[in-house]
This record gives C-alpha cells, structure tokens and sequence, in this order.
C-alpha cells in the first residue's frame, strides 16, 4: 500500500472513529472534501475495499454503509511515526480554515476542544471548572454540553460520558485569517504567572513535530497549577505562542477588540515589534502574540482528580449553540462569587499595556 492510499485510509477510519455510527461512501467523501482531502465516492469504496480486506472495518447492512472495527481503532493509535508528524499543525490550518465567525454579527463557526467526563463524577467537575470561567482563564465564558449519545461538534458522546465544549483559541488565527492577517502557529506551552500577570513561557512543544496537541500532553502530565494562579495570583496556565506581520499589528488589535466584545477573549498578550514576549524570541518584523489555552478550565478538574478525557482541536460548531457557563450549569456553587474578577481585570490591563507600547 502506497503512503498516500495509506493515508487517506487512516482518515477514513478517523471519520468512521469519529461518527460514531455506519457511514457510507458519500457521507465520507463529503467529511473528507471538508477536511481538505477531496476524494470521489467511488474512490473512497475502493478504499473501503482495502480496508475490508485487513478487518479495518466491516458492512454494517447493504444500506447503512460501513463501521470500524476494534482492529481498526487499534490500527488508528498505532499509525506510522511519520504519518502523525505535523498532525497538530495541519489540525490547527483546517480549524482555522473551517472558522467562519463573525465578531460583530456574532455568527458562524468557532473551533471548540472537548472533554469527556464521567457522568457520576460531572458535577464535581463543573464546580472545580467554574473559578476558571469566573476568573476569565479560558478563551471564552461559552460552552455546549451534550448527554451519552448525543453529539458535539462531530463526535458521539460515548455510553456513560458527558461532553462539554469549550471554546479553542484557534477562533482568533480563523477570524484574522478571514480578515486577511495570517497567523504563524509556533508553539503551545506552559506560561508562568506572577503576582495576575504572564511572565514567561516555562515549558513548549512545537506544533510542527507533535502528532498530540500539546496541551492535552501538559494535562496528562499534571504540569499545570491553575487553581493556584485563581487563588494566588500565581502558578502555570496553558497558553500558545503565535506570531502575526508587523504590518497587521493595527488591524490585529481591532479585530482582537472586536472578539472581546463578542465574548471571546483569547488573547493573553501583544508584543511589540520584533520584540521578545514573555521571554520568546520573535521573528524580523513580526509581532508575537500569546493565546490562552482553552482547555485551561479542564485543568482545575484534572488538578481536583477528576479524570477528563479531552479531545482538543476537535470539532467546529455553531456560536449559536454556545451558551454561559454559568447558566448551564446553575446550581450549587452558582452564587460563590466572582473570586477571579481581580485577575481578568489584571489580565486585561495586561492586553491593554502591550497594545500601547
């Protein structure tokens, strides 16, 4: 099997992976032509004859198409080195590319990172993410939930699991790629807090040679300390590290305004020209930028030891479906107070202090 039949077979089995139920060649042509891989119906039956053939997948009935099977999904977490390399980067192009939102209309589509907990362990989970939400330490204060069965985005909650997700700082490279600012996507990392305020960039993975995003690795590796930064004012946040022409620095900050103003605040910081950013070089006439992780609420619970399955950068759903975590999720630990308003107010001042030097 040749590398590229190879690799439009694994995305075939990602798609099968993904929806959770039979598909048939059409739906996984267009699913394909929407991922930017366009391959014809007829291609992909051929390709789903391959992968017949090796017990990647079976017929589900003459009408529903086709399902993968265990081997299959096995055959997905143990893909060649070399196919999964630059997986982050190009899943961050085509979110970025999937983006549709408008800020000032508040329409379209927003990338979102989802996290799947344990039905019985849910509630304890909300009510470790919500300071996180309280304290503005998250791309946006918007989330969507979906029970077992359900979906989010392109994924099926799995039996047992309930899905909530939250807003990727991808949204800011779509919304200045729509207005004609590219972003160059370096790293995703760990940034320092100090007395409410970034300091500097203490741990990074590249996003060109990491098939994981790399804030799922910082989860795992429980590397984070979040609630200490909402209680303290200091401590480790996930953040991302992007760098934007020194020529669109003006247009940037309008539409990064703009974002605020819609609900969306995933800018941590702006650097000046050619100039370090929380002690990262910058490229000859650009301009750094620091993005907030947005699965940075996931850390609270993950730091409480509550287990979450997160699968980030994964999907694109409508700003229309997205409601306030706080009335999502209305109950006991509702009326505990904004204790993290101090911070976004210092996080803000933050923004502003960059963008006026």
């Amino acid at each position: 099997m040749t590398p590229d039949i190879e690799k439009k077979v694994l995305l075939i089995l990602r798609i099968l992976r993904d929806a959770g139920q039979p598909m048939g060649a059409r739906l996984i042509a267009r699913r394909m032509t929407e991922l930017g891989v366009p391959l014809s119906e007829r291609m992909v039956r051929y390709h789903l004859s391959l992968t017949d053939e090796r017990g990647l997948t079976e017929l589900a009935g003459r009408r529903d198409g086709r399902a993968i099977t265990k081997r299959g999904i096995e055959e997905i977490g143990s893909a060649r080195v070399r196919d999964k390399l630059s997986l982050a980067i190009s899943r961050i192009e085509t979110l970025a590319f999937r983006t549709t939102f408008d800020p000032r209309r508040k329409r379209g589509l927003v990338p979102v990172n989802i996290s799947l907990v344990a039905r019985e362990k849910f509630r304890r989970a909300v009510d470790a993410m919500r300071p996180a939400f309280e304290a503005g330490l998250c791309v946006s204060g918007l989330v969507a939930t979906a029970k077992a069965g359900e979906r989010l985005g392109e994924t099926v909650v799995p039996e047992g699991k309930i899905g909530i997700a939250t807003v990727c700082s991808i949204v800011v490279n779509g919304v200045l790629l729509k207005n004609g600012v590219p972003m160059d996507s370096k790293f995703g990392g760990i940034v320092q807090i100090s007395r409410g305020e970034p300091l500097r960039f203490v741990e990074l993975i590249h996003y060109s040679g990491s098939s994981l995003d790399p804030s799922e690795a910082f989860i795992r590796a429980r590397m984070t300390s979040v609630r200490e930064v909402i209680t303290e004012g200091e401590g480790r946040i996930l953040a991302n590290f992007r760098e934007i022409p020194a020529l669109s620095r003006d247009l940037a900050e309008t539409i990064v305004r703009d974002l605020r103003a819609s609900g969306i605040n995933g800018v941590l910081a702006i650097g000046k020209v050619s100039e370090p950013v929380c002690e990262v070089p910058v490229d000859l006439n650009k301009v750094g930028m620091i993005l907030i992780g947005g699965l940075n609420p996931v850390c609270c619970a993950q730091e409480a030891g509550i287990d979450v399955e997160n699968l980030a950068m994964s999907a694109v759903v409508d700003f229309g479906e997205l409601v306030p975590f706080h009335a999502a999720f209305r109950g006991r630990a509702a009326g505990e107070g904004n204790r993290g308003s101090a911070l976004r107010t210092k996080r803000d001042r933050q923004i502003l202090m960059t963008r006026r030097s």
